[in-house]
């Protein structure tokens, strides 16, 4: 089998980078994919559009059920470590086909998000630079400066990365963080209220295409699982850096909205999205907080997205990284740089991905927004969803049948509960695909269309494998036990 596996030496020829990310640097590189400033900014507006006063509380709930999920994951990552998590995950629960089928559904998805904040960026940039140089310049051009700018830290490895996540992150949080202070201190709409965590408001019959919007803002949180193989301290830095980050976007983003909604009033943020939902942040920031503050907020916009971009570069590379290693993708993809340990042709080629999207964008005129970002996003969305959903599933089989000393709640009911919550956001998500992509039926055909034949491929892939090059498929999803805590005895895990 080309590569090496998980808990090989750093130093063996093709493996990534270990003991590279502690605690902070997973958690950094996990909300810089989520981008908060950019999500507060640009998606919450269409959180109030369709949830109005009840997005805060929204956020709280599927907290609750990302929390479920994160209980059966993190269990079953106590023996499944690999750089492609879910793949490896479902290889082991569900069987390999399955699991191949997941990886290609996974790199499809990851990809798309990925690309797609291309639009995101070229978009905020073309308008700051006309802000301050009244120079209309292309998108396309600040998408491939970006483009290259991404590429070239992603090659230079995981270390720099973190490093520069770590520090944007903190810089666009800040910047959040001081327009609750403006907020809460000049008193908001003076309509203090927590009816936005009220059941009978979050759970009103007419909130789920809230709830299908408000799911997404946890999309890219059980990226920990991508870098374990990098992990200082193994499966408990992941475990750890996984839980923050779910607390986080629950809680932070949950307080941040409410911020938003004393902004206006429980009965006008509703109507004020509806109105304006484009500038319904903005003008909180314009209205309660000092015009340098606002204009900072502005260039953060820029590199919030630049650092959704460079993370979800690195994620989308671990995958790539994982298939070639095992032979699902062509071999070269497995390769890293013998210095700094970055699976530098999976870079390149998610990098050339990302400029023949961005160049077949711009040469047919289509709106990087209403297009490009938009598009991809939901596809990367329905992929996420989809694979959340089956991992559950591949959790319940595999922990009920290998480690049932894990406890019921861990190997049945959390993940149990998160697959019924993840079944209900999926139905929500398909059923409100017009208003993610804000395209016609042919477009939204065609992006399921893609997810399904990215599983089909996959599963084709495993099969063919499985005729033709049995001991490779026999190395398929091969991945590294830690060892249990001393004075705990646990069995030996087999193959699935």
């Amino acid at each position: 089998m080309p590569g090496h596996p998980p808990g090989s030496s750093a130093n063996a020829p093709d493996s990534l980078a270990s003991n590279a990310m502690g605690t902070k640097d997973l958690v950094f590189t996990v909300l810089a994919a989520l981008a908060p400033l950019t999500l507060i900014v640009a998606v919450a507006p269409l959180h109030f559009l369709k949830g109005g006063a009840a997005v805060p509380g929204g956020y709280l709930v599927a907290g609750v059920v990302m929390a479920l999920f994160a209980v059966g994951f993190m269990t079953m990552s106590r023996y499944v470590r690999n750089a492609g998590a879910f793949y490896a995950t479902i290889s082991r629960g569900l069987g390999k086909p399955a699991g191949s089928g997941a990886a290609m559904l996974a790199v499809v998805a990851y990809n798309a998000l990925q690309i797609s904040t291309y639009g995101a960026l070229g978009v905020y940039a073309n308008e700051t630079f006309k802000n301050y140089f009244h120079r209309d310049v292309p998108w396309w051009v600040f998408a491939i400066v970006g483009l290259v700018f991404v590429g070239w830290l992603g090659y230079r490895g995981i270390h720099t990365s973190a490093r520069i996540l770590g520090a944007l992150l903190v810089l666009e949080t800040a910047v959040l963080v001081v327009l609750a202070v403006y907020v809460l201190a000049k008193g908001g709409a003076g309509d203090w209220s927590a009816e936005s965590f009220a059941p009978s408001r979050v759970f009103d019959p007419g909130n789920g295409a809230m709830f299908a919007l408000v799911a997404g803002a946890f999309m890219g949180f059980e990226a920990t699982a991508i870098f374990s193989e990098e992990a200082r301290g193994g499966i408990r830095t992941v475990r750890r850096a996984t839980y923050i980050a779910v607390a986080f976007i629950a809680v932070f983003y949950a307080f941040v909205t409410w911020v938003i909604v004393m902004a206006y009033g429980v009965d006008k943020i509703g109507p004020a999205a509806e109105a304006d939902p484009v500038n319904l942040v903005v003008a909180v920031f314009d209205r309660y907080v000092p015009a340098p503050i606002t204009e900072v907020m502005h260039i953060l916009l820029l590199t919030s997205a630049f650092a959704a971009l460079l993370a979800l570069h690195n994620a989308a590379n671990r995958y790539f990284y994982a298939m070639g290693r095992e032979g699902l993708l062509p071999r070269a993809l497995g390769r890293t740089h013998p210095r700094t340990k970055a699976p530098w042709t999976a870079g390149l080629v998610q990098t050339v991905l990302a400029a023949v999207a961005v160049v077949v964008f711009a040469v047919f005129g289509i709106d990087p927004y209403l297009g490009l970002l938009l598009w991809g996003s939901a596809l990367g969305f329905l992929g996420i969803i989809c694979l959340w959903a089956f991992c559950s599933l591949a959790i319940i089989r595999f922990l009920r049948r290998q480690a049932p000393q894990a406890g019921i709640f861990r190997t049945t009911i959390a993940p149990g509960l998160s697959f019924a919550a993840l079944a209900v956001v999926l139905f929500l998500v398909l059923s409100n695909l017009p208003l993610l992509t804000g395209a016609g039926t042919t477009t939204n055909i065609l992006i399921v269309g893609l997810g399904v034949a990215a599983v089909v491929a996959g599963v084709a892939r495993a099969l063919y494998l499985r005729a033709r090059a049995p001991r490779l498929y026999a190395g398929l999803a091969q991945t590294s036990v830690d060892e249990p805590p001393a004075g705990r005895r646990e069995p030996a895990i087999g193959n699935a």
